[in-house]
């Protein structure tokens, strides 16, 4: 709950008020909160051990045009803006800071044309992803990014954290859908970046630079997003291993047969068992590890499968069930669903992100085995295997101080075991509040100025979540 009488000065109090007036001329009375208790319960996403600070005011724009009065009355008093779609991120990227506008997507949730002869949706940033999946769906086309909460989080955030999902180590990530944006600036300048069509190489790609940076370069207000035909119906092979050698190997050997897997899921040992011990799935005792495939390829994912379960059984499977129909996959791949609500009842979790090149996912997650025995803490680590995408799950009592200190120091060494193998601090769920200590040890010193030059570029005053991202 918010003090409704926070400490502030009486100059800062009236230019707060004289803001909040001059939002509510521009917006509407309905379209500008100053509740307490509904600014509280929007003061952050979903990851935990990120502070979140108290805003000044909820704003709920309609329009690009109400997105840019709102950017330039707050350029006037200097008064830092964060972006915020479903508030489903894991990295903090959505938590306000004291003094903030709260500039919620929320009402721009229009799927406003979608194209079969382009192939194209044009879309507002608060569009949810399943609602514009179904949409385009019933036009006979296919959007693949989904990630796992795809049933709540929207298109902008999406876009903010270049998202991934199950679908990612056939078709690609959020980026790879995302042909053009509208963006509103700090200054409240509206860009338009990218295009409709296919090909296009005029200028930097500034869509591309825009797509991934978390609300600190400008605030989406459209997207023009390219579609696929609609895939053909998918079956799904579910294999077993004693150990995480033999699961990597199989995998490993899936993606080099020439085989396309629409979905390429793995559990580790602990995850599987856990997984096990909140619902019965009929996985033995000593699983190692667990590795889910699928073929979305309508007629030819029979044989696809098959040649999945063969090539699971040479490779020390012990037990491989094949699905014969859409029942059935949603049945094999309801285990990989459960992670979460498996996890929940064995403590708190802080879930990672890291990825690594696949010839390196077998020392990843023995490198993880060793910190979780380091620091005495449960790691569990589920993950999209065919991108290397992993997210180790750190499993904790929060209650016990202790144990929560080792389990940060378990999360950072984690990070530093991605990078030492190559590999990336966060997949696909940002940098945002939660990482930006380790940012410059993945980027080096030069990489990281050229970046903060280009966010001073776009954002000269730093009022465009300026507490994320960097330190």
């Amino acid at each position: 709950m918010i003090s409704s009488d926070s400490p502030t000065g009486p100059e800062q109090r009236i230019g707060s008020e004289r803001l909040i007036a001059r939002l509510r001329s521009a917006l509407g009375e309905k379209a500008v909160v100053t509740d307490p208790d509904v600014l509280d319960s929007h003061r952050n996403d979903e990851a935990t051990f990120c502070a979140a600070g108290v805003p000044a005011v909820l704003v709920r724009p309609g329009s690009t045009a109400e997105v840019a009065e709102v950017l330039r009355a707050a350029g006037e008093y200097g008064v830092p803006v964060v972006t915020q779609g479903a508030r489903t991120g894991l990295s903090g990227a959505a938590n306000a800071i004291d003094g903030c506008i709260l500039l919620s997507t929320a009402r721009m949730n229009k799927v406003l044309e979608i194209s079969a002869e382009d192939q194209v949706a044009v879309v507002q940033p608060g569009v949810v992803n399943a609602d514009l999946s179904h949409a385009v769906g019933e036009a006979g086309l296919f959007y693949p990014p989904d990630p796992s909460s795809w049933e709540m989080s929207t298109v902008g955030g999406n876009i903010a954290t270049n998202a991934g999902g199950l679908c990612c180590v056939k078709y690609g990530v959020t980026g790879d859908f995302v042909r053009g944006l509208e963006v509103v600036l700090a200054s409240g300048e509206v860009v338009r970046t990218g295009r409709r069509t296919v090909k296009g190489v005029a200028g930097y790609d500034l869509t591309r630079l825009i797509v991934g940076s978390e609300g600190t370069l400008g605030v989406v207000t459209e997207a023009t997003l390219a579609l696929l035909p609609a895939p053909e119906a998918a079956l799904t092979a579910a294999a077993t291993f004693l150990s995480i050698e033999d699961g990597i190997a199989a995998a490993a050997a899936v993606m080099a047969s020439g085989l396309r897997p629409s979905l390429l899921e793995f559990l580790d040992g602990p995850t599987a068992r856990a997984i096990q011990n909140y619902r019965d799935m009929g996985l033995p005792a000593d699983v190692g590890s667990l590795l889910l495939a699928q073929s979305d390829r309508g007629p030819r994912a029979a044989e696809d499968v098959a040649a999945i379960a063969a090539i699971c059984t040479a490779h020390g499977a012990v037990e491989v069930a094949e699905a014969s129909d859409a029942e059935e996959s949603a049945m094999l791949l309801e285990a990989r669903r459960l992670v979460h609500a498996a996890l929940e009842p064995l403590g708190t979790t802080l879930i990672d992100d890291v990825a690594v090149p696949r010839s390196r996912l077998v020392a990843l997650l023995h490198g993880i085995a060793e910190i979780g025995a380091k620091y005495d803490v449960l790691i569990c680590c589920p993950g999209h295997v065919g991108d290397g995408n992993m997210h180790p799950t750190v499993v904790f009592d929060r209650d016990d101080p202790a144990a929560e200190a080792r389990a940060l120091e378990a999360f950072g060494a984690v990070m530093n075991l991605g990078l030492a193998l190559g590999g990336t601090i966060t997949g696909e769920h940002g940098i945002g509040k939660l990482k930006r200590q380790w940012l410059e040890a993945e980027l080096g010193p030069v990489g990281l100025r050229l970046q903060r030059e280009i966010k001073s570029v776009f954002d000269p005053a730093g009022l465009l979540n300026p507490d994320k991202v960097f330190l």
